[in-house]
Parts: structure tokens; sequence; C-alpha cells
């Protein structure tokens, strides 16, 4: 087994390297003055088991080529398998057709990745959970739960937890969350007059007296989480954290989590971004690493990867 790591996170790629006592594969990657992106691998990797280790995470489209580019130099390099370990996968908000003439982005990438030469693929918490069935390939979707439970449980003590989905689509994910805390759950019931903005219709559930969990995949502007927590504390919650797996935060998003309701926003550092968020100083970042680690190393050894989750 050897890892190789792109350079939209390599902070993550070191850890993983560490928690798996192997050193990363040697690897050139440079871009040209219009751009273009060369990739060269320095050590021999014929016969061998490699993981890339790249987030599509912003700049997107130069972190996608840039992944494809490294799958296509390990396929030309006789690499036995390669296993594409996308920590966030970009364009996984676009999963299906939202009117006349659109795209479904997710499935073009998918096509993408395969294409290039990638034999499976390893991510964390899927935008939807049938964007697994967009690759052609073999592909684990990890669950970051266990990782949040154990931080909630070490940081919020008490009894009065309630678990909140921002969305009816993200119902699934915080009751999975809930039934392993033991809490309760509650819904917001919003609209999204157009990308990038959300407005809270509703609070399902009774949220008075509650220390509310916000709990969601993915924080972009920051506009829901925040519009979210005004509308909880005015129902009568007496705090509200918010967990989220991939912090994007782009445009104004620290600003506006500064200046909101929430006590904080607890990020994996799925995305390099996350963990440089100190500046709004209520974000926090907690390490994915050994969750990626280990399911790595269960991959490399054709061992479950679901019983990490039992």
């Amino acid at each position: 087994m050897k890892l190789m790591s792109g350079t939209s996170n390599p902070e993550l790629a070191r850890q993983i390297a560490d928690y798996l006592d192997s050193p990363l594969t040697t690897t050139e990657i440079q871009r040209f003055s219009d751009g273009e992106i060369f990739v060269r691998i320095d050590e021999n990797v014929r016969g061998e088991d490699i993981f890339i280790i790249q987030s599509t995470s912003h700049p997107a489209n130069d972190h996608l080529m840039e992944l494809l580019i490294c799958i296509d130099a390990l396929k030309r390099a006789s690499a036995k398998r390669i296993t594409a370990v996308i920590p966030y996968f970009g364009y996984a908000r676009q999963d299906r057709k939202t009117g006349g003439r659109t795209p479904i982005t997710a499935k073009l990438v998918a096509n993408l990745i395969a294409e290039a030469g990638a034999d499976r693929v390893l991510t964390l918490d899927l935008h939807a959970g049938q964007i697994q069935g967009f690759f052609d390939i073999p592909t684990d979707n990890l669950f970051v739960t266990p990782v949040f439970e154990d931080d909630i449980n070490r940081t919020y003590k008490s009894q009065d937890l309630m678990v909140v989905s921002p969305d009816v689509g993200g119902v699934v994910r915080a009751r999975a969350l809930a039934t392993r805390l033991g809490a309760d759950i509650a819904i917001v019931d919003k609209r999204r007059p157009k990308a990038g903005q959300s407005e809270v219709m509703n609070i399902i559930g009774d949220v008075s007296g509650r220390r509310c969990i916000i709990f969601d995949d993915i924080v972009d502007s920051g506009g829901t989480l925040c519009n979210a927590a005004t509308e909880l504390k005015a129902r009568g919650a007496t705090e509200v954290a918010a967990y989220v797996t991939h912090g994007v935060l782009s445009g104004k998003a620290h600003e506006r989590i500064r200046n909101s309701e929430l006590t904080e926003l607890v990020c994996t550092n799925s995305i390099a971004a996350a963990s440089a968020g100190s500046e709004s100083g209520k974000v926090r970042a907690i390490s994915i690493a050994p969750l990626l680690g280990e399911a790595i190393r269960r991959i490399a050894n054709d061992e479950s990867v679901s019983k990490l989750f039992d």
C-alpha cells in the first residue's frame, strides 16, 4: 500500500499517513503559467495498491482536474489498484435535474473519475446517498456520525439535547445521530427562493428549554444555519450549536457565523478552509484522519469497512 496526496488538503493527507505509519509518495505537482497542471510521481508504483487523497474543494475545477491527472499518471505507471480518496466530493449538490435543460453534474464527475482509471472511490458523507450509484466502480461512503457523537458527548454532557435537521432532506442523517445520542429530533421547514438563499418557514418539534445541535453535511454561505439558529432561539432553545461535515465556508460565511446566534460551528477537516476558520471565533475543526485512515487500512487488507459503524 502507498499513499499519495494532491494539493487540496496536504495536512489531512499527512495526518492519515501518520495514522497508518506510511509515508506519502514523493510527487511533483506543478502549474504552468497558463494554469495547466503537470504531475510526476518520483517513486516506483508498479504493482502497488495506491490511495490518492484529494478533496475537490475550492478551486473545485482545478482540484478535480488535478485528481484526474494524478489517476492517469498512476495508471500509466502500472499501479495495480488506484483508490481515489475524496473526503469532500464536489459537485455532489448537483445530483438531479432541478429544471429543464439542466445537468446532473455529480454523475458526470463520477464518470470522469472512473474513466481516468480509478478502481475504487472512498468518500465521506455524500450529499445524497444515491450518488454512490452514479459510480460504475466500488464506492465506500463513510459517515462522520461516530466522530461527532464522541465530540458531542465530551462537550455537551446534559440530558436536554435535541438534534435538529436544517431541512426535510436531512432527517435521516439527523435521526441517525439522535439515535446514537439518545436525543429527540426537530426539523426546520425551510424554502430556498434561489441558490445560496434560504428562508425558515416553521420549526417542527418543541425546542423550548433544549440545547439544540443542528446537524448537516455541508455549510457553504452559512445562511441556512444562521437563520435556523435565530428561529430556534426565538422558539425558546437555550443554546444552538451546529455540527457540519464539510465546511465550504465561502463568501461572508465567517462573518455571518460570528454575528449569529450559534455558540459554535464544528466541522471536520475534509476541506482545508474549515481548519483555518478561527477568524470567525466560533468555528472549530476536528480531524477525520483516524476514520479515513482506518477505512484505507481495511480496504488495503480486504476487510469490512461497514463494521466501522456497527
